[in-house]
């Protein structure tokens, strides 16, 4: 005798999946040409925290991230990301004059700025420097010159305080005091282009300096910048620098975009070539370590280094022709051991 057949049927629930907290910032970001609008600075506050807490997915972090570089970042967003670092990170007090950022790296001239903070150092100037590692084949990054120019490398707070107080110049890697930026911006060779970290990494000023030195390659980036930390209201200097770094560029016209007290200002120094320079066939770092010791001349390097100390005078309140004399004083007198 067959047993009948059971009535297993039961009602389908379905259920909608509760919406990830990070799917909002992608939505704005991304919802067409018509729907789709740029960040204020608290959402860009908001979507960096839950990036710095680890609570994004991996798709939403790729995403997020090419979405903003093709609308390229905003002055509100940079300013929002960096109040979220900044909350996050809570470092110590340690009183520093510059704040100087090193990310590009160098492909025509050698990094030349190394010498200049170098210097300013030697004449009591207290420089952080921070970067983000090696990212880009075939450039000359800061990381790989600390040995040889004796720039101490800091892996905590700690020892960048202490750094500061016996050589007033530190180098502290990105990776070691904010590695979820560090793994953002690791991700160039994988989506193919820089993301915005890049730049908020200039804005970043993790330790309140007196002067935030930046410097921005790209065309039109320069003001976002400046706006960025006049919203922060932080004292900053940018510049176009020679590859993306804090180097003046001494065969062309350099403009200065300045930031202080809340307002804005602008300055054109003129270039200190009357004709370009032949860029050298090949980088060769030791050639820094002969022209610091006066061992051999470098006519681009050295008119190099003494704008550049120029400049981060000039950001710490000397006009341009007390900082130029003083740079070119602190040069000259330079004590040449490394």
């Amino acid at each position: 005798m067959t047993e009948p057949l059971l009535n297993l049927a039961r009602p389908l629930t379905l259920e909608t999946p509760a919406e990830h907290p990070f799917a909002e910032f992608v939505r704005i970001l991304g919802k067409g040409k018509r729907g789709a609008r740029g960040l204020s600075r608290e959402e860009a506050r908001a979507a960096m925290t839950l990036l710095l807490e680890g609570k994004v997915e991996d798709t939403q972090l790729g995403a997020f991230l090419m979405l903003l570089r093709h609308k390229e970042e905003s002055a509100e967003e940079l300013a929002g990301f960096t109040d979220a670092l900044r909350a996050h990170l809570q470092a110590p007090a340690i009183a520093v004059d510059l704040d100087w950022p090193s990310y590009a790296g160098k492909k025509r001239h050698l990094p030349w700025y190394l010498l200049a903070a170098k210097c300013l150092a030697a004449n009591g100037v207290r420089i952080l420097m921070h970067g983000g590692g090696a990212h880009t084949a075939g450039r000359l990054y800061t990381e790989q010159l600390l040995e040889l120019l004796a720039i101490p490398l800091c892996r905590d707070w700690a020892t960048v305080g202490q750094a500061l107080d016996t050589q007033r110049l530190a180098f502290f890697p990105l990776q070691d005091w904010a590695p979820q930026l560090q793994r953002m911006i690791d991700l160039r060779n994988i989506l193919g282009l820089r993301s915005p970290i890049h730049s908020l990494a200039r804005v970043l000023n993790p330790l309140a300096a007196r002067c935030g030195l930046q410097s921005i390659f790209h065309p039109g980036y320069q003001a976002v910048h400046r706006e960025a930390s006049r919203l922060l209201g932080d004292h900053a200097l940018v510049i176009k620098g020679d590859g993306g770094e804090i180097e003046i560029n001494p065969d062309v016209i350099s403009h200065l975009y300045g930031a202080s007290a809340g307002e804005t200002w602008d300055e054109e120094w003129p270039a200190l070539s009357a004709q370009r320079h032949v860029k050298p066939a090949s980088l060769q770092p030791q050639h820094l370590l002969a022209v610091w010791r006066g061992d051999a001349e470098d006519s681009y390097g050295e008119l190099a280094v003494v704008a550049t100390m120029a400049l981060a005078l000039r950001g710490l309140g000397q006009d341009r022709e007390q900082a130029f004399a003083q740079a070119r004083a602190y040069w000259s007198a330079r004590n040449s051991s490394i």
